[in-house]
């Protein structure tokens, strides 16, 4: 069984259902006007009243609570609307503009949302995998869809895929956003990408990914390190992250990277940068970022370049890494890396500093 990811709505109502506590898990599910969580944002409540996630940024919480202590105990779905047209939308804090619904269920025995279900999901996206729970909204019926080898989409638990859906299906796979949609007899389904989660990959278990690591993973990435050096990479430095001690070029062929991974090199040592870089650019990864100078960026392009790897490969690196924010050690130099790979992956213009020395 995969563990649980930390701070993962899904994942920890899965873990507190198994371990045989009520559970419930509240789902974004179509939002308009200047509603802060996009469709598919996840919050958990379990019966101890413990919170992980959210729906709202913190607008709606208190209702969704209450709703979700609710389905634990009667078992039954409901579809919450907030938003300014609502008797409610002073008291929840949806005035300015903004409009979402919410799906609560219960998870587990008793509940609508069903374990096998649900573990086949997770397992999917634990090994990098696309997986979308399709929820009729009517009766709350889940179909889990996956893609085939060949590219075909194919329901895999809880049913076979209602053909009206497939276009639908078909957008949310390809632009990687949850969505409603209209099925047979004009029935609304919600249909819920479930993306791997955001990783980063640091290579070099240096003083300055002692505060990276833990900094990206408050903000939701998967992170591993890969050193070859065991006396550098151990738990004691990186408590809680994940270590690989393989060298870096043979830890990245067997780590499957997509695009919702970022790779950071952190060594200065060109044995361990320069095969991390050559293998990063033959991969999808969204970010690739190197530390150093300008002086030791340009030494490490022109050794890229005699190994055959042209500048329209070696644009992809950002080198120097980070953000100009005047960084001085290693808290700042980690913040602003971090502050870089979120900029790239939401696609924000923003400056670039002159290189660390």
């Amino acid at each position: 069984m995969s563990q649980p990811l930390l701070h993962d709505p899904l994942d920890l109502a899965i873990a507190w259902a198994e371990n045989g506590q009520p559970a419930a898990l509240a789902t974004v599910i179509a939002t308009w006007g200047s509603s802060p969580r996009p469709a598919g944002s996840m919050m958990a409540v379990n019966s101890d009243g413990r919170i992980e996630g959210s729906v709202s940024g913190g607008c709606v919480e208190a209702s969704v609570f209450d709703a979700a202590m609710t389905a634990m105990q009667d078992g039954r779905p409901n579809l919450l609307s907030y938003g300014v047209t609502s008797e409610q939308a002073w008291s929840v804090g949806l005035a300015c503009g903004g409009e979402l619904d919410v799906l609560v269920e219960a998870v587990g025995p008793g509940g609508t949302l069903p374990m096998p279900i649900l573990r086949a999901a997770v397992d999917l996206r634990h090994q990098r995998k696309p997986a979308l729970l399709a929820t009729r909204l009517s009766d709350t019926r889940h179909v889990l869809v996956t893609r085939t080898t060949q590219g075909e989409l194919t329901g895999t638990a809880g049913g076979s895929i209602d053909p009206h859906l497939l276009p639908a299906l078909e957008q949310s796979f390809r632009d990687g956003r949850s969505r409603r949609a209209t099925g047979a007899a004009d029935e609304s389904w919600f249909l819920h990408l479930l993306t791997a989660p955001y990783r980063l990959l640091i290579v070099g278990a240096v003083h300055i990914a002692q505060v990276l690591a833990p900094l990206a993973t408050t903000m939701g990435f998967a992170v591993t390190v890969i050193d070859p050096r065991t006396q550098l990479a151990t738990p004691e430095r990186f408590p809680g992250i994940t270590l690989v001690t393989e060298w870096p070029d043979e830890a990245l062929d067997s780590l499957a990277i997509d695009t919702h991974t970022a790779i950071v090199t952190l060594t200065h040592d060109a044995k361990l940068d320069d095969p991390t870089l050559r293998t990063a650019l033959e991969s999808p990864a969204f970010y690739i970022g190197a530390l150093g100078s300008r002086k030791t960026q340009a030494s490490r392009l022109e050794r890229l370049a005699e190994d055959g790897v042209g500048p329209e490969r070696t644009a992809r690196i950002h080198g120097p890494v980070g953000l100009a924010i005047g960084a001085i050690g290693a808290p700042e130099i980690a913040l602003s890396i971090l502050a870089e790979i979120v900029a790239v992956r939401r696609d924000a213009a923003l400056a670039r500093h002159p290189g660390w020395t």
